[in-house]
Formats: structure tokens, sequence, C-alpha cells
């Protein structure tokens, strides 16, 4: 007999609460082998991929703005909580309640803190110290939801513990990096098991979206990057095994209850399961995978999340992206279509707090806008010549890969969001917010022209959860507020003939450096921003910024 067969399953990550809506909750797991996997009286069998097992627990007949704790069981013996816990019961609310909606937010989490050497010069984790602070608070005062803007994962910066654990197979592989699906697991092991984030997650409902290191830095910065990606023996493999992994670990969770219903990936696995529980779902979602990569209009990442007076609008700004030089569009037409009718039915429907993320910060520092404009004219203007090459290595030097690098994009947002601002589609919210990541600092914008809006147009960037910003990094960014900076980039862009915007935004706070989270505290139409930094040498966060959104 096997000896696995005579010993309990046991549970390797998780739970995650997912989705949460008024009256349902999903939750997702991964296990050691198959079993039966039961919260709340609902049970799911788990499915494989590549020998690995997963189930996602649909919880419904909820009461809207209800606290309900709950237990994971495993083939009917409890392993969540564990025994001893020093953290607050895992519990599932349902919007609906009184008082204000508050979310939290930040990307960039590298690795965990028990897997970080010291000589690294990392500070603290941002997302274990917000974790231990909320287990210390009243309940009422933890956040609703948390969003996560990418790189929850690095495929491509490896911490020395899991290097010393990958398995490297022989071959043209790239070194200190992961290849494939069976390492990409390793990574999720590492960042979510940490005892912090782990009830952190299975307590506060997670909303999440990738971004490039979640595959490999600088991921679809232009079509000369894919070209020259493409010709790396290694390269197939490693995004096959990041989007498959991305769709488990990750954008399964995204989904409602109805959408998840009508997911045809989703309805595969379920389908197969029912038929034979051993099945591997493996090489059907490469080949998903492989469709996603070739032909992104056939995938849509992005999604919508409802809060009751707020709603989430996810943009996935990485996979989808057209590259051709002479028609750069961060999102396809098709896919800028459903974001801005998103955007439509939620002042249809009365809401007054309109949110956009996107892993990648909108509005910029006005020096790094006029730079990546700069860059994206010669590129178009010079393409295959000598100053189009030149302008092609500049912008993959210095990731000049933003909404401004992608102009029409860039116009096309603001076109929408000053639309809702302005009360086009129905009465204004009073804020439209633009949640992001990726640059390893944070800051606060408000878009000041064109005049006219009734709602408060903000950017606002969280980053790093865990990870630093090297001292150049930090000097960039400082100088790309700066007034002499922004002329002479303007300058530059004057010069190369590039479209100017007609947008007009000013910094409001930051820019702010360390790891860090954020926080918005919705309330009725009012909005405050919230900022908490840790800094080396720090064991608890510091509130360094508290900042009214709406209502001037």
């Amino acid at each position: 007999m096997d000896p696995a067969e005579t010993t309990a399953p046991a549970l390797l990550v998780g739970p995650l609460l997912r989705h949460v809506d008024p009256v349902s909750a999903t939750i997702w797991v991964e296990t050691d082998r198959p079993c039966e996997v039961t919260v709340l009286g609902r049970r799911a069998r788990t499915f494989s991929v590549a020998g690995h097992h997963y189930a996602l627990v649909v919880v419904e007949g909820l009461e809207p703005g209800s606290t309900t704790p709950y237990e994971v069981h495993l083939d009917g013996g409890r392993v969540w909580p564990p025994e001893n816990s020093g953290f607050p019961p895992s519990r599932i609310r349902t919007p609906g309640r009184p008082g204000p909606f508050r979310l939290a937010f930040g990307s960039c989490r590298y690795a965990s803190p028990r897997t970080v050497e010291e000589d690294e010069g990392i500070p603290p984790d941002a997302l274990d110290l917000y974790a231990q602070q909320l287990a210390a608070l009243p309940e009422d005062r933890w956040p609703d939801a948390l969003v996560l803007l990418g790189d929850q994962v690095y495929a491509d910066e490896l911490s020395e513990h899991t290097k010393s654990r990958l398995h490297r197979r022989a071959g043209h592989r790239p070194d200190d990096q992961v290849v494939d699906f069976e390492e990409y697991t390793r990574l999720y092991h590492e960042s979510w098991r940490d005892p912090q984030v782990r009830w952190l997650l299975s307590t506060i409902p997670s909303s999440m979206i990738f971004d490039d290191h979640e595959m490999i830095d600088d991921w679809n910065t232009s079509a000369a990057w894919r070209a020259t990606m493409a010709r790396e023996p290694w390269w197939q493999g490693r995004i096959i095994g990041g989007l498959v992994s991305y769709w488990v670990y990750q954008h399964l969770g995204n989904l409602s209850p109805q959408e998840l219903a009508e997911n045809e990936p989703w309805r595969a696995i379920q389908r197969m399961s029912a038929a034979d529980p051993a099945a591997d779902a493996g090489p059907m979602l490469r080949e998903m995978a492989e469709l996603a990569d070739a032909e992104p209009a056939t995938f849509r990442w992005s999604f919508v999340r409802h809060w009751g007076e707020a709603r989430l609008i996810m943009v996935d700004s990485r996979a989808g992206r057209v590259l051709e030089e002479q028609h750069r569009r961060m999102l396809d037409e098709e896919e800028f279509d459903w974001v801005e009718a998103a955007m439509r039915r939620a002042v249809d429907e009365g809401v007054e707090h309109l949110i956009v993320g996107t892993s990648l910060p909108w509005l910029l520092p006005h020096a790094i806008h006029e730079l990546e404009r700069w860059n994206e004219t010669l590129n178009v203007r010079h393409h295959g010549r000598w100053r189009g090459r030149l302008a092609e290595r500049i912008r993959q030097a210095v990731d000049l890969e933003h909404w401004a690098a992608f102009g029409h994009s860039f116009e096309r947002l603001g076109a929408a969001l000053t639309a809702v601002a302005r009360g086009e589609h129905g009465r204004a919210p009073a804020t439209a917010l633009v949640l992001s990541g990726d640059v390893h600092h944070a800051y606060a914008a408000e878009l000041v022209r064109p005049g006219g809006l009734e709602s408060r147009v903000h950017q606002l960037t969280v980053s790093p959860l865990h990870n630093q910003a090297p001292h150049p990094i930090r000097l960039g960014f400082k100088l790309g507020w700066s007034r002499a900076a922004r002329r002479f980039t303007e300058l530059l862009a004057r010069l190369a003939k590039a479209e100017p915007t007609r947008l007009e935004w000013e910094k409001q706070a930051g820019p702010f450096f360390g790891n860090q989270i954020g926080e918005l505290v919705l309330d009725g139409r009012g909005a405050r921003f919230l900022l908490s930094v840790a800094e080396n040498g720090d064991d608890t966060l510091r509130q360094v910024l508290d900042s009214p959104l709406s209502q001037r």
C-alpha cells in the first residue's frame, strides 16, 4: 500500500478567500493529493494540473452584510485553521454592512521575509506587518478587500532559498529563473505559505492582476522585444508555464460564480474531473495559454468587482497589448470597448467611486511621461532605421513602457475617465481613482485639466510591498517631478514632434520610498487615501499620509 494512502490529505497553500459578493464567496486551496474539500457544508473535488491538486469551493446562500467564520476540511478532517493559531478565526464578511468601505492595495512582493538574506538590504515586508497589525485590531477596522496590482511572484529574481530548491534540468535554460509550471508552483509556495500573509489571504477577499515579473522583466515591451524572446529556446515553455500558473493561482479566484459558470476552461475542467477524478487538466490549460499568448484578443484577463457604492475595473495592461509599432495599444480595440462599457455601467448603476486597477501607472511624473512620448515617437517615425533601433534600445534599457509609451491608449483612458467625471453618462461619481504599482515608490497625483469635472480624478501608486528601490531609481523619480526635468523632456518631445497631451495633472503627495501599503476609506461620497511605510530598521508600519480625495 502507498504510504500516502494511510495518511490524511494536507493543505499546501491557502485557503485564499477570493471573490466575495453579498450572497456568495469562493475559497481556493492547493492540497497534496486528490481529495474532497469542504467549507461551510459546501463541497468540491480537487482537480489536477501536472501532478498538483487544487479546488475552488463556491459558498452560496450567505446573508448581505454578514460575518461568517469558516473552517476547511479535507476528506472530513479539519486542516484550517491550524491548531494553536495565534491569529483570529478566518471569516467571510459580505458587502452590505453599514459604515465605510475599506480597501487595501499594493504591488510587487518579492519572495517572503523568511527567505530573504539580510545582506540584500530589503526593508521589512509591508504585507506581513499589515497582517500583524490587523490581527491586533477590532474586526470593524479590517479592510473589506485587498487589491494586489502585479508582481505577486518574481519569476526572474529568485531568492537564494528558492534557487537551492529548484531542480535545474538539462538544456538551454536561463540562470536563476523559473522555466516551467512546476517551478512556478515553488514561487507561490514560498510567498503564500508565509504565516502572516496566509492568514491575511484567508480572511480578506483578494483581487489580483499580473505584471511583468510574473513572466519576465519588461514582458511585452514591444514587438522587437517579443521577437528577441521568441528566439530563446526556453521562452515558449516559460510563458506557457507562467500563464497556466497565473490562471490556476490568481485568475481563477478573480471570477464570480456566474463568470465561473460561463468560463470555458473552468467548465472543461469540471467536465473532465467529473468523468475521471485523476484526469490531468495540464494539457488543456497549456493549449489555452498558447492561444492566449499567440492571439491575446481570444482571452480576457481583465475583470470587474462590484462593491456596492464602489466599483473596481481591473485592467490587464500586459498580456493584451498590441505591439505593432505603427499601431501600439495598451489594450486592443475590443478590450478597450469592454473597459469603457464597464465604466458606463458603473455610472448608470450609481456608484460613488469608480476605481480602475492597472499594474502600470497612468499618470507618471511629468518628465518621465514626456520621455516616454519622445521615445515612442522616435520608434514610430524611424522604425527599421538606425534612429529607431537606438530608440528601441533606450526603451528596453530604461523601461519606457508605461501608459505614456502607448500614447493612443493613454489619451483614450483619459477621455473615458473625463467623460465619467463630467457626468456625460449620468450622475458623476465623487471620485474616479486609478490604482497602480510597478515603480517601487508611492505618490498621489490629481488630474487638473480639462476643467469642469464634477468628479475628482486621481492616480494613486503604491509599490513595493516587499522589495527595494535602488538609489538611482529614487533619484530618478524625485527628479521626474522637478520643473527643470519637465522643461528639458518637454523640449525633447517637441523636437521629436511628439503629440502633446491635452491632460494636465499635479502631484499631491510623494514620492515615498520603502515597503508600503495603501488604503482607501470610502464613506458615502467621501474618500481618503492612507499610506503606511516600513523602512530598514522598522518593526511596524508608519502611517505617512492621510489625504482627502473627494469634496474640495
